[in-house]
């Protein structure tokens, strides 16, 4: 019951209880910003430490790729259902998570910004009930999200 209450309050109250939260031991989602040979790119990690989303490319800058973690955090929350796997889906608009089957037959999304453009995209799921669980913990996850950057 307490995490529950708990969340509430930072849904409600921002960042200053989000802070006192993570002091008590609570783990939020992040993203991780990471450099590579040929620029930047991100992740989003639960609170588990699993990664549950990437950035849908390399970005040139690292301001570009902190850009992507915000358009992330900035959909998710909102962004509709749209189930390519279903037969007939209906097109839904975007901002949109779409649910699709992959070459190796396994459950994938990728989330698209109300631009159309793929901003994020999962691991395979063997099932299609997994793939919804990953689509909700990004957006429990990415909302309030810190960004967090890794050097080398």
């Amino acid at each position: 019951m307490t995490n529950a209450i708990i969340c509430i309050i930072i849904n409600s109250a921002g960042i200053g209880l989000k802070m006192m939260i993570e002091r008590q031991g609570i783990s939020m989602g992040k993203f991780v910003v990471k450099k590579t040979a040929t620029g930047f790119t991100w992740s989003l990690k639960a609170g588990n430490g699993e990664v549950i989303a990437v950035g849908g490319e390399v970005f040139n800058t690292l301001a570009s790729a902190k850009g992507g973690c915000e358009s992330v955090a900035k959909n998710a929350p909102a962004a509709n259902i749209e189930d390519q796997t279903a037969e007939g889906f209906e097109t839904a608009k975007c901002p949109k998570f779409e649910i699709y089957t992959d070459k190796k037959g396994e459950t994938r999304f990728r989330l698209k910004a109300s631009n159309g453009q793929v901003i994020a995209a999962s691991e395979g799921y063997t099932t299609k009930a997994a793939c919804k669980n990953g689509i909700e913990s990004v957006r429990k996850n990415s909302a309030d999200a810190p960004i967090e950057e890794i050097k080398d």
